[in-house]
């Protein structure tokens, strides 16, 4: 499976917890904190994050529940790095 597939999955997957609504490439870089050529590109094939296809591979290895413990884990780390000021990046 290509990045290109699994980034169309993600986005998918991030619109039907807001039930369907669609979401624009613009917003979804934009809650990544990337431009939304990148993001385009990313969803199109035509470039990757460095780290993207290491961390799917790494992701793909663990069982449903470590794989969903893993997730929640992070989205806490994001939460807190977001509460606290970090993980901003500069324009």
């Amino acid at each position: 499976m290509e990045s290109k597939d699994l980034f169309n999955i993600l986005h998918n997957a991030v619109e039907a917890q807001f039930y369907g609504k669609k979401i624009s490439q613009k917003e979804m870089a934009e809650r990544l904190g990337i431009s939304m050529r990148t993001y385009q590109d990313w969803r199109l094939g035509n470039s990757q994050p460095q780290a993207a296809s290491a961390i799917f591979k790494m992701l793909a290895q663990l069982d449903e529940d470590d794989l969903i413990h893993t997730v929640r884990k992070i989205s806490k780390g994001l939460q807190d790095d977001k509460a606290n000021g970090h993980g901003k990046r500069s324009a």
